[in-house]
């Protein structure tokens, strides 16, 4: 058999170490698409592009590994976008490949091929971390190896390969690959940054931390908690965050973000230390955070260290940042936290308001899911709620926060079904208007047994929306019968009932492949602060 450059790159990625690629097949990638049929690597073929990044970013997310994504030219590149979006904003390292027309139309020279675009690269450039466009197949390792090497290099992200038609369908003369190096590259504070910051912790009387996504991604939840418990200090998780500290522990804030409350006792800090997080909009209760005292920022993206506070910006992996500084920080006695004040204060503002309903879905959702058990949030009002209120355990906690797009949470959470090697359940949580963007994906997960639980809050709309308008208008929706849509494919589906929800949750979860539990229900948010103006001080 003659091999070809498709043949290299499917060589490439697995002495990389992929084992799973997600895509969605087209005209001028057939070439890769019958190299991935001779290979060992195992394709998810998802029934949309869109679906397909938002696949691949989902087992990025639970595996912490680079995920291949292939696709085809001009419109089936371009519609990857909003999951590469997604990706890059979350730090979700997504390995894109697509194919591009043949090597003669290359160079914006319009010879009128199927898909062409003038200059199919620029769409990805300022999305992706990177982009490489390979012309031979000689090109083909070692473009693949350093885009692996950048996606996973923290801050970790999508990165895009083009790759003509010609070259993958064409022979190469390139003996196979069996060995090249994609390791990242060790993002490591500067000492004296570290020495700097360990003298202001130690000298801080009311030290805090805010821990964001770079501290989960780097797997730094043991050396976060050592530095907490030797400071004394309280810690708050951003939405990104949520797992990076343990929920119950008596220095936990939690993660009440968008609670003046929690914003306020964040800014009596006399030192904050906030890691892993860009300090953005949703993480500084939309703008209202003014910090009182000292800000360290530790970031992997140096673009986002103090660029919203001053700060003793640090431009370091979250991991290898806090394995550091603990060493050069000492315990010493310091009045303790009043973390339990505060959450009291946060659950008090919210009995004041009329949202039993909500909280006791999301108690119910928590008590039934086994604490293993990832999590996929859309952006719906019950996801917007999880943000705040979900205890992640040991499964994680997994949003499209990052770029919030629609209809990410069910496609992420095929792609995390995927990389369960044990088959345990993944739960994904939509709105019935998200869950329209992804039904096709209940063909895929049909398709390959993928063990997902799907719980739609059917609504009748864009219920956020509805949260954010004066008078609602274009937020209601003709949606189909979820229940009789999901059977169609095969895959067991129950209408459910706020008091029954815990049951049905339970026997979904034990299904051995997808099922749907579809819970009509119009909830509501609990009521902003950061409109608060001024703030009560109590």
């Amino acid at each position: 058999m003659t091999r070809t450059g498709a043949d290299l790159v499917v060589e490439t990625l697995t002495a990389l170490g992929a084992d799973t690629v997600f895509g969605e097949p087209g005209q001028h990638a057939l070439g890769l698409f019958d190299a991935l049929r001779r290979s060992d690597l195992r394709y998810v073929g998802n029934r949309t592009e869109p679906s397909a990044a938002f696949a691949a970013d989902g087992h990025a997310r639970v595996t912490g590994r680079v995920t291949p994504l292939v696709v085809s030219t001009g419109p089936g590149a371009l519609l990857t976008l909003a999951g590469l979006h997604e990706a890059v904003s979350s730090s979700s390292p997504v390995l894109g490949i697509s194919s591009q027309i043949p090597s003669d139309g290359l160079g914006g020279r319009r010879r009128g091929y199927l898909h062409e675009l003038p200059d199919q690269q620029a769409s990805f450039r300022d999305v992706v971390k990177s982009v490489h466009v390979v012309r031979t197949s000689a090109q083909i390792p070692a473009a693949l190896t350093e885009a692996w090497r950048t996606a996973s290099t923290a801050p970790a992200g999508p990165v895009w390969v083009e790759i003509p038609q010609d070259v993958l369908a064409g022979p190469t003369v390139q003996p196979p690959v069996v060995s090249v190096d994609g390791e990242p590259r060790t993002l490591r504070p500067q000492a004296e940054l570290v020495a700097e910051a360990a003298e202001l912790l130690d000298a801080a009387e009311r030290p805090m931390i805010l821990a964001g996504g770079g501290v989960v991604r780097a797997g730094a939840q043991e050396a976060l908690l050592a530095l907490a418990e030797r400071l004394g200090a309280a810690v708050a998780c951003t939405f990104g965050g949520r797992g990076a500290f343990p929920w119950d522990h008596p220095l936990s804030l939690r993660s009440w973000l968008e609670d003046r409350h929690t914003t306020e006792f964040l800014a009596s800090a006399d030192v904050l230390l906030v890691v892993g997080s860009g300090l953005g909009e949703l993480s500084t209760n939309y703008g209202t955070f003014r910090p009182g005292g000292r800000v360290v920022q530790v970031d992997a993206d140096a673009t986002r260290l103090a660029a919203n506070h001053p700060a003793l910006g640090i431009h370091a992996d979250a991991g290898e940042f806090l394995s550091e500084v603990v060493k050069h920080v000492g315990a010493r006695e310091r009045t303790a936290p009043d973390t339990a004040g505060l959450l009291a204060r946060v659950q008090a503002r919210l009995n004041g308001q009329d949202l039993m309903l909500e909280r006791s879905i999301l108690g119910t959702l928590r008590e039934a899911l086994p604490d293993e058990v990832p999590t996929f949030w859309d952006m719906t009002i019950l996801g917007y709620w999880a943000w705040s209120a979900w205890d992640p355990r040991s499964g994680g906690m997994h949003s499209a926060q990052g770029s919030g797009g629609l209809g990410w949470a069910f496609p992420a959470a095929v792609g995390a079904a995927a990389a369960q090697r044990e088959n345990r359940p993944v739960l994904a949580v939509s709105g019935d208007g998200g869950a329209m963007y992804g039904l096709a994906e209940l063909a895929t997960a049909a398709q390959h047994a993928l063990r997902v639980t799907w719980l739609i809050v059917d609504d009748g709309g864009y219920g956020i929306l509805r949260e954010y308008m004066d008078t609602p208008y274009g937020t209601e929706l003709t949606r189909p019968d979820f229940v009789a849509l999901a059977r169609s494919f095969g895959v067991p589906a129950t209408l459910s009932t706020p008091d029954r929800l815990a049951s049905d949750m339970i026997n979904s979860l034990a299904a051995d492949g997808p099922s749907v539990v579809v819970l009509p229900a119009r909830l509501q948010m609990f009521a902003p602060t950061h409109q608060e103006v001024p703030w009560p001080t109590t």
